[in-house]
């Protein structure tokens, strides 16, 4: 037989809790236990503040490297409807196209690019004996100039841009930075981080599609 269930657990949760409530209080607790962080601005903190939010994870902010004032050029690139591209179809999927469209009206699913399981892409890679990560960026050559770019799972997409950067002149608006892993993550963001393109990024092995997402949500949040 299973342990017993502890009825008064019940007792612990609030159950009349709107969603709105539960983040209003969560960034309450968040704000508390941050503390002073002298190294962010009041922006650079809204985005600190979210990918804690998303993680729990206070050592986030210790991580975190902002250069270019990429989140006044950020919300410069939405507000004139910049296209986006991702190198995850959760990306893809995790961008708020309502919060997108509060910048502009314009925005719709087709200006978010990701090309990752293009079946087009999957077989120039198997062609070439290639990441697809990096096939993918070669279909989007003609969309990362002047785009904000997300990366939160290939290294090879992240450095594959960096190299655009420097041997072809491409020039995104916006790079968030965020590969997670073992190999190559370090690098790609080390080259980021050695660039003039405005960009953020977690340093180090951490990153992930969900704090990639969570930095442009955070972005759209500053420009309220």
């Amino acid at each position: 037989m299973g342990v017993a269930f502890d009825r008064s657990l019940l007792g612990k949760i609030d159950w009349e809790m709107s969603g709105a409530e539960i983040e209003r209080e969560s960034f309450l607790r968040i704000e508390r236990e941050m503390g002073d962080t002298p190294q962010f601005s009041s922006s650079e903190r809204i985005i600190a503040r979210r990918l804690i939010h998303t993680t729990a994870d206070f050592s986030l902010a210790d991580n975190l490297w902002f250069s270019g004032e990429p989140i006044r050029a950020g919300l410069q690139a939405l507000q004139a409807g910049a296209p986006l591209y991702c190198d995850s179809s959760m990306i893809r999927s995790g961008i708020s196209q309502v919060r997108l469209r509060q910048l502009n009206p314009e925005y719709g699913p087709e200006d978010i690019h990701c090309y990752v399981a293009d079946p087009e892409v999957a077989a120039k890679a198997g062609k070439l004996g290639i990441a697809r990560s990096l096939a993918a960026l070669d279909k989007a050559r003609e969309v990362l100039d002047g785009a904000i770019v997300l990366i939160g799972n290939a290294p090879l997409a992240l450095a594959g841009i960096v190299r655009m950067v420097v041997e072809e002149h491409i020039r995104p608006r916006l790079i968030i930075g965020m590969p997670v892993g073992f190999v190559h993550v370090v690098e790609s963001k080390e080259m980021l981080m050695a660039t003039d393109i405005p960009h953020i990024v977690i340093t180090g092995r951490r990153g992930g599609s969900p704090l990639a997402v969570a930095t442009l949500h955070a972005i759209m949040e500053c420009g309220k």
